[in-house]
């Protein structure tokens, strides 16, 4: 896995050290994953994109993988996005890149819309793949979105979370080692059966219920948009499409530019799923 990337542990401000792996050459690109898997769902991606003349930077996200996970605070503005979007900016200053495009899945997305927000001068191209703003989202919650995410509002608000799912994770997440492949696969499994990373994963989507959500509402009110170029990926066999139609469309107000739009013939971890069509696109829009 990750054959010619380095591995390391990098602290980008006190007490917050984040895993990962980077390889390849040339302008930087940082790959930010979802929940509840590690920097490892990119590693049929990861290797393609360096070979076509990129460094590719593959982070665990704070709280996820075998990043740190501080203890939570009140207002969960401790696992926010805009904290872990200032991880990636300083990770990415320690790696010696002042500049670097930035690709999220999931909820990796929000950390990564989130650093091309409010760090301008330091994302160069972003894309986005099966998420819309959060705050957007949110506005939409009708029953039908709440029948199919409803794990958004028990992650974020049920004081019974933590304790259901580590009492049997691998139960509660069902991770297939047959398409997530067996590295990614015990990459996963050692992360989600630690009681640490399932606190932290849970303290993500409380952050996206109120502080992710206000300050979303904040940089709409204040007129704030994307500079760099978007691209928005989504997987055809999830139900992006079906709970947004267009889910490019969404995205336009937020951002300077015109928004480029890609369909995956996939599931929801396109990553895993179709590698070669995601690093296709990918690489396509970051020519």
């Amino acid at each position: 896995m990750f054959e010619g990337f380095t591995e390391w542990d990098i602290e980008v401000s006190p007490g917050i050290t984040l895993h990962g792996r980077s390889g390849g050459s040339g302008p930087a690109l940082v790959l930010l994953h979802g929940h509840p898997r590690t920097h490892a769902t990119w590693h049929r991606v990861a290797p393609v994109l360096a070979a076509q003349g990129r460094t590719i930077v593959c982070p665990d996200l704070r709280g996820y993988g075998r990043s740190s996970k501080p203890e939570p605070d009140a207002e969960h503005r401790v696992y926010a996005d805009r904290a872990m979007a200032g991880d990636v900016v300083e990770l990415m200053a320690a790696l010696g890149h002042r500049e670097f495009a930035v690709v999220g899945h999931d909820r990796g997305a929000y950390v990564a819309y989130r650093t091309a927000l409010d760090h301008p001068d330091r994302v160069s191209a972003l894309a986005v793949c099966d998420g819309v703003p959060i705050l957007e989202a949110l506005e939409r919650a009708d029953a039908r979105f709440a029948a199919k995410w409803w794990h958004w509002f028990f992650y974020g608000s049920s004081p019974h979370a933590e304790r259901v799912i580590t009492a049997d994770p691998l139960a509660w997440y069902r991770p297939d080692v047959v398409s997530m492949g067996g590295a990614n696969y015990k990459d996963m499994v050692e992360a989600v059966t630690d009681p640490l990373t399932v606190r932290a994963m849970l303290e993500d989507y409380r952050a996206g219920l109120t502080v992710d959500r206000a300050n979303d509402e904040a940089d709409r009110e204040a007129g704030r948009r994307i500079q760099a170029p978007v691209l928005v990926m989504w997987s055809w066999r999830d139900d992006m499409g079906e709970l947004y139609v267009d889910p490019a469309a969404i995205w336009e107000p937020w951002c300077e530019q015109p928004v480029r739009q890609a369909v995956v013939q996939s599931g929801h971890h396109m990553a895993e799923e179709a590698p070669d069509q995601v690093a296709e696109f990918l690489a396509d829009f970051l020519i």
